[in-house]
């Protein structure tokens, strides 16, 4: 949502860092490109104002000329007054009052709220571990009900009967007493919307929430409608007073100015944020990291909550055994290529890498994409299981076989026997104990390896250890089958006082230093 804003801003920054001192015009002609900007984005005028003069005040003042590195200094200033604009600190939902709380999703028809509710429970069940009731109130949309119960059906979530005939008000009544007589720590009440905001609505929403008291009331917004959901927002806060918002289809390509506004024009924070259709597609809105998405930062710590959520830990722990034995085989490379499918695919993972931002048009042009891991799934999965153990029995005859099952050419049968096999020799080396990684988890058991610092940081300053936001000058390692044309390799890891390691799987040998 946010890459040409991304974009534009990245090219402001290149010009200020690349001097060595500012002056007064420097700063003033940033700031016009800044509001030009965020004014493309969609952001409210007011707010654009506010921002960009807070930021010169801050930029043309001691702090900045009196800093070592200026251009630095003033990107510090701009993601500082970013994260005061999406509002400092991120705030879940909260669940702390009695049991059961009510959470009452309110908005207008189409932004999502159905799906949202459901998206929440299944947080709230998988995550917290509490027991959650659905109830819909929507008697007006045709089916709204039944879809809410099979929602509810496919992420184990229990919701209350449909009883035909009763109003919005009764459902929230019997949904309350429900809850108290069935245990349950959370209710969610999916409400009705219209087409837009009008007087009957508003009525009925304030009815529901006299007879329900939810703790939390949570607009669903769709951040696609722009400026738009932000009058939404202030709208429903003065007739029912919400508590949060959730914004849907941030995936999308809309200009990202209503998420960028919200909390600064309604006073309201943005609670969370709906990623994609699946219902796991929800997370919680941390301004910090959206700032450091859109700066071009990356978002490492998203990145990691992502994979601990997406791995298994009991499939990882015998994977790590498997390749500390120095095993490899097609099933385990098939394992991982479905890993990194969950953590979001290539464009999932690479938007939250540092710096990787600038290297999208290269990646795009060498033909990357998520297809890729589902058609080397694909050919894999068109193997008999003995061949997937043993790969040496893969003789032409068998190739041909192998690729006609799964819709592909030879060749690429071949590259993915060649990227196993080089994948399976790094294993067999790590699990001898030979170069950097065996060392590393060769040291994990009896306290921290015999590691020289000073070989470390001259490895960092080479460009073949990732340091603070550096990326290394290839993709990052681990990533299989990113051997495209016109990219780096990346270089091997030397190994501290075994021999070289080779370039990562797919990825060229990198260049011998």
């Amino acid at each position: 949502m946010f890459e040409s804003l991304s974009d534009r801003l990245s090219g402001v920054f290149d010009k200020l860092t690349g001097r060595g001192a500012l002056s007064e015009n420097d700063v003033n002609e940033a700031m016009r490109e800044i509001r030009r900007a965020l004014i493309e984005a969609d952001v409210a005028l007011p707010i654009v104002r506010s921002f960009t003069d807070k930021v010169r005040h801050r930029a043309v003042g001691a702090e900045v000329v009196k800093s070592v590195t200026p251009g630095q200094m003033v990107v510090k200033i701009v993601h500082d007054q970013l994260i005061e604009m999406l509002g400092e600190d991120a705030q879940p939902i909260d669940l702390n009052a009695p049991a059961p709380v009510a959470i009452m999703m309110v908005g207008l028809q189409g932004s999502g709220k159905t799906t949202t509710t459901a998206k929440v429970a299944r947080r709230f069940t998988q995550r917290d571990k509490r027991k959650v009731l659905m109830a819909s109130l929507d008697t007006r949309r045709p089916a709204a009900q039944e879809q809410l119960k099979v929602l509810g059906e496919q992420n184990d979530v229990d919701t209350l009967p449909i009883i035909e005939g009763q109003g919005p008000v009764e459902i929230a009544n019997r949904a309350m007493s429900a809850a108290k007589l069935g245990g349950y720590d959370v209710v969610l009440l999916d409400t009705a919307g219209r087409i837009h905001i009008d007087e009957p609505l508003m009525v009925e929403m304030a009815e529901v929430k006299s007879a329900a008291n939810p703790h939390e009331i949570i607009l669903v917004a769709d951040s696609l409608t722009g400026q738009d959901a932000v009058n939404l927002a202030k709208s429903f806060d003065e007739r029912v007073g919400i508590t949060g918002i959730a914004l849907t289809r941030m995936d999308g390509d809309g200009r990202g100015g209503a998420a960028l506004s919200m909390q600064a024009v309604t006073g309201k924070p943005v609670k969370l944020i709906g990623t994609g259709e699946k219902s796991d597609a929800l997370e919680d809105f941390h301004p910090k990291r959206i700032a450091d998405r859109i700066l071009g930062m990356g978002d490492i710590v998203s990145l990691v909550e992502k994979a601990a959520e997406a791995i298994d830990a009991e499939q990882a722990a015998k994977m790590a055994k498997k390749m500390q034995k120095g095993h490899f085989d097609l099933d385990d490379l098939a394992e991982q290529l479905k890993q990194m499918e969950k953590l979001g695919g290539m464009s999932g993972m690479m938007g939250m890498l540092p710096g990787v931002g600038k290297m999208k048009k290269q990646i795009e042009a060498s033909g990357l994409d998520d297809k890729m891991f589902k058609r080397q799934v694909a050919i894999i999965q068109s193997m008999t299981p003995t061949e997937r153990k043993k790969p040496d029995l893969l003789k032409a005859s068998r190739k041909k076989r192998i690729a006609a099952g799964s819709g592909v050419q030879v060749a690429e049968v071949n590259k993915l026997l060649k990227m196993h096999r080089q994948m399976a020799d790094m294993m067999k080396k790590m699990g001898k104990g030979k170069g950097m990684l065996g060392k590393l988890m060769g040291g994990m058991g009896g306290g921290m390896p015999d590691v020289d610092p000073k070989q470390l940081e001259e490895m960092a300053k080479s460009g073949q250890l990732p340091d603070g936001m550096e990326l290394p000058k290839g993709l990052p390692g681990g990533m299989p089958g990113l051997g495209a044309p016109g990219m780096p390799g990346m270089p091997g890891l030397p190994g501290l006082g075994g021999s070289k390691m080779p370039g990562l799987p797919g990825m060229g040998k990198g260049k011998k230093r």
